[in-house]
């Protein structure tokens, strides 16, 4: 069990929220929602290199904060959270590609787009929980 102090808004005390299992990681959450969103609407793509590299890219965000929260040691969680970060960072960047290919419609790219930087910046904080 990893345990993540994290600062309350109104006050200076900590309070330490109990992760069991990576499935209760608010970013592993949001980045299963955004492979499964990305997946179902690039599906028929016939870009077959486009759509496998953004579909691994994707996968990559919620494999990497899997895999490291199963490595037990916060200094390896946060590498694997980095590499998650950057991931979604590829992602968001293959979405302004595929935006201008017209591969999705523009409220695609901004619910992607938003979600994809909400995982980011959970990913942000919870490195920097860690780094308590």
């Amino acid at each position: 069990m990893l345990k993540v102090k994290r600062q309350k808004l109104k006050s200076t005390k900590l309070k330490v929220m109990k992760i069991e299992k990576f499935e209760d990681v608010i970013a592993w959450q949001k980045s299963k929602e955004l492979t499964l969103k990305i997946y179902k609407q690039f599906q028929n793509n016939k870009d077959f290199s486009f759509r496998d590299q953004i579909h691994r890219a994707v996968v990559s965000i919620m494999n990497n904060i899997a895999e490291g929260f199963e490595r037990r040691s916060n200094k390896e969680f946060k590498q694997f959270l980095y590499i998650a970060k950057g991931s979604c960072g590829e992602v968001r960047s293959m979405l302004y590609l595929a935006l201008e290919l017209r591969y999705i419609t523009g409220q695609d790219f901004k619910e992607n787009y938003n979600l994809s930087v909400e995982i980011s910046k959970l990913l942000t904080g919870f490195i920097k929980a860690l780094n308590f």
